[in-house]
Parts: structure tokens; sequence; C-alpha cells
């Protein structure tokens, strides 16, 4: 099937110059195959046209500093070698070759790409990750994809591989993607010349003297840099019969394996909690036609991060498909088939999802004595620009990291799936020598059903925002600002505005 219509015209066919406007892109196709053309400061380039992370249009993005940045999730990818320098992509570009003939631009061919120059191996130091998730993956990838990986050890609890773990309350929970689909995969991890990768295996303590990690077999791993990932544990309710095994905690692929099994069997769920997570699997539940009902105690569904507004505007989304909302409430008990509310009200259902949020995983950094983040902080473990703890050699990365935000001016810790592997991702460049201070904007973004919103920035107790749009019509940036310095955006369908603010935040320094 051609992508002619939606990608743009034949490019073989060429195009004016003047289309290609300095610091612009353009779209076409080449043999039926997506193709953007880029005008980088008079340098026209071509690269393949499909976002490499989840296939987004290359020719909606924009240009930032030699860099081309996806609309949807803010991939970004060299204009140089077409290689994806900022999570979540990691696959690159395929090039393609570019002619001007008087004042037409044709594209002719596929181009090549230029290897990665790898380091003597003289030179390299012993890196141990703890953690396979999106910070430990990314650190990991990136140092394997630069000749590194023959020194790097992954140790990781979960039993399957890194993989996507947005997918499992999105497409995979919906049914829309396979495992092997939502498995992550860089260009050299793992492989043969690649990191090495222990799942199922459990770091039990930090000997920080003797630069190792003890794993739970009694194993000892040897390190020069020790990289801390250990990600975030949900939150389990003590809720009278939530032990039961149709009671339901999302972090893992396997705990959305156990949901979607009792999703084939049972057609009625109560989703605890109207947070991301919990608003996300209601929309993926429905979508393979269970009946959905939540229960939250806030009155309005993620007003505390989005506002009263877009959390109405988003409740609105799911009651239009079906969903039904139980607010200013909380679960008493559970027998198994009829889950019973704080104001004695009853849900007879099939199975529960609570998802109620995460606590950072600190207790591997607090037993080694690293300097952790009290609760009014923010928690986590106490990193520098560098993202390094209070001992040399160690970094913290991910849901664990509070690190200095220079943007709001103050140190904070957040959970934000792009972040995280932008923070490993920095860590494998602080390694290798390439990188001081720690400088990307947090970001994130959540779907609900076809509606999708994007956030930039960190805003606490955020303040009615400004709007520009409909918040209605599911068109609009709504801007934030919250205690000090905190300033964020959200965006609904406004994907290039937000790609603009994001550089304007970066370039200035501040949000």
């Amino acid at each position: 099937m051609s992508d002619e219509g939606e990608f743009g015209p034949d490019l073989s066919a060429g195009i004016e110059a003047l289309e290609l406007r300095d610091g612009s892109l353009f779209g076409g196709t080449l043999n039926g195959q997506p193709v953007v053309l880029a005008n980088d400061g008079g340098r026209i380039c071509a690269f393949a046209g499909k976002c490499t992370h989840l296939g987004a249009p290359l020719k909606d993005g924009i240009l930032v500093g030699g860099q081309l940045r996806c609309p949807w999730h803010h991939a970004r990818f060299s204009l140089q070698s077409g290689e994806a320098v900022g999570a979540p992509a990691f696959q690159p570009l395929d090039p393609f070759q570019v002619e001007r003939r008087e004042d037409r631009l044709f594209v002719a061919k596929a181009g090549s790409r230029s290897g990665s120059q790898r380091p003597s191996s003289e030179s390299a130091q012993a890196i141990v990750i703890v953690g396979g998730g999106a910070a430990g993956f990314a650190c990991a990838e990136l140092l394997s994809r630069s000749g590194f990986g023959h020194r790097v050890t992954v140790v990781s609890e979960d039993p399957d591989p890194p993989y996507d773990r947005t997918s499992c309350s999105k497409q995979y929970l919906i049914g829309l993607s396979s495992r092997d689909e939502v498995a992550l995969k860089g260009a050299n991890f793992p492989s043969a010349d690649g990191a090495t990768l222990k799942i199922s295996r459990r770091v039990k303590s930090l000997h920080l003297n003797a630069k190792q990690v003890e794993l739970d077999d009694g194993e000892r791993i040897a390190y020069d840099s020790l990289v801390l990932a250990t990600g975030a544990e949900p939150k389990r309710p003590d809720t009278p019969g939530f032990d039961r095994s149709n009671v339901h905690i999302l972090r893992t692929l396997r705990d959305a394996d156990a949901i979607i099994a009792d999703a084939s069997k049972g057609k009625k769920v109560a989703v605890i909690g109207a947070s991301f997570i919990g608003l996300e699997v209601a929309a993926s539940l429905r979508q393979r036609d269970v009946e959905v009902d939540v229960i939250a105690p806030g009155k309005i569904p993620l007003q505390k991060v989005l506002g009263p507004a877009v959390g109405t505007m988003i409740r609105g989304v799911d009651e239009a498909k079906g969903v039904r909302f139980h607010l200013g409430r909380r679960p008493a008990s559970f027998d198994g088939r009829t889950l019973t509310c704080d104001d004695g009200s009853a849900l007879d259902v099939d199975f529960v999802v609570a998802g109620l949020g995460v606590t950072p995983r600190v207790e591997l950094a607090e037993n080694a004595g690293l300097k952790i983040a009290s609760a009014e902080e923010g928690g986590g473990v106490v990193v520098n620009e560098r993202l390094q703890t209070s001992a040399p050699d160690v970094y913290a990365i991910g849901d664990i990291a509070n690190y200095p935000d220079r943007y709001v001016n103050r140190s904070i810790r957040v959970e934000h799936w792009v972040h995280a592997q932008r923070q490993g991702q920095h860590v494998a460049r602080v390694l290798m020598g390439q990188s001081t201070e720690y400088a990307d904007l947090p970001f994130f973004w959540s779907a609900h059903f076809d509606t999708g919103l994007l956030y930039l920035g960190h805003a606490e107790k955020p303040a009615a925002p400004s709007v520009e749009g409909s918040i209605v019509d599911q068109d609009f940036v709504a801007r934030f600002a919250g205690k000090g310095d905190d300033r964020a955006v959200i965006a609904c369908n406004q994907d290039k505005a937000a790609l603009k603010i994001e550089a304007d935040w970066e370039a200035s320094g501040k949000a």
C-alpha cells in the first residue's frame, strides 16, 4: 500500500527548490515510501519519512539545532547522519540522496549510513546498570551503539527483556501490539557485541568500597561505574479482599497479560484511581468491550496535574465511550465479585485494576549510604547536574533520580518514560566523556481513546491556565504556573506548537 497520499508527492519527479525554505521540512514519497526533505541552513538532506519509534510523519516535525524532531513523542534525529540522538526513538533514519537540477530538487535513491567509530577496548570501563526499564535500557543501548557494550552489564528483575512499558496500558493492553512489537530494540543491544543482559536477577546489595554489586544468588559483579535505574514500585491498596487473584496492579508486561486474561473471561472491571495509568487502562479495556467503572476520591479526574477544565474534558471523552465514573468514593472491600465503596454502594465486577501511583525504589541506594531526598523534597536518590549521586562513581536515573532542574530552579523527581530514557542517554554520554549538565525538559504523553495530550515542564499545584484554543473542542495549548518558578504546558492536537514551545524553553534555559 502506498503512503503517497498521506505523506506527499512523488519526489522522483522533483519539487521546486523554493518550496523548501531554510529551516523547513517537505514530505513526499519515493517508490511509495515516505521521505522527508530538510533544509538546514542551506544544506539539503533527505531521510525516511516515518519516525522509527511509532511511525509519526516527520514532515510535521521541526528542525532544531541540527536535529529533526518528531511531532508525536519528540524523538530526535541527527540531520548529519539520521542517527536517533534523543529517545524515545533508538533506530536511525535511512538516508536518501538528493540531487539539484537547476531550480528543482530530486530524491533519487537511498543513501548509506556511516558506521560509528568504535573506541579501543583498553580505554573502556566496566559499567553495571541496575534496572532494565526505560532509563537502564536507554543507557545500555547508547553505550552499546557507541562501541562500549562489551563492558556493560544490565541486571533486571523483570523476567522479560526490556520493553516499552507505556504500551502496557495502551497498545498492548488494547491488543494492537504484540510482545515483539513492544520490545525495545537498539542497534547493538542486546547482541553479541552489545551489553550483557541478566534478566530475572535481583541485586541484593551494593558494596561501594569494593565497587561491586551482589546478586540474589551471591554472585558479585565488579564495576568502575555504577548506574542505578531501579525505577518505582506501584502502590498497593490495603483494602480488604484486594489480595485476591482477580485484583491487579499494572506495572509490567506480565501484569498486562494477567489483566488481558481476565478481560477475556469477564466483562466487568472496576478501575481504582483516576490517575493517568488508571484512565489509560479504562480506555484500553473499553476498547476490548469490557464494562468499566472508575472509582476515585477526587471530584475531577487528573485535576491536580491538568487542572479542572482539562480534567473535565478527559472525563467527557471517557464517558462518551461508555466509561462510568464514581467520584468522591473509595473502595471499602471486595469479596471477589462485589466491590463495596465507602458510601455503601456496590458494584458487581469480574476483576479489579488499581492505579494508585508509585513510590521510588530507593532501598538499595539507602542501604548503601547514598544520600536520599526527604518526602517533602520529592523522595528519591539525590543527584547533581551530571546525575551523579553522593558517591562519585555511582549515578541514579529515571524514577529514583531527584535532580536539579534548571527550568524550575529547584530539585525535582519526575516519573516520565521519555524523561527517564533521556537521563539514561545523558549518563551514557557522561561515561563516554561527552556530556556535563543534564538539561532536558520534562515531557510525557497520555492517550485517552482518540484524544492525546502532550505535557511539557513541571508544575506542582498549578493555578488556572491561560488557554490558546478550545479545551472543549480538544484543540488547545494550556499554560500553567505552579509554585515558585514551576511552569508547564499541556497541548491537545497542537503537536507543532508543543515542539516549538519546547525548543523555545530549551533555548532560553527556563520555562
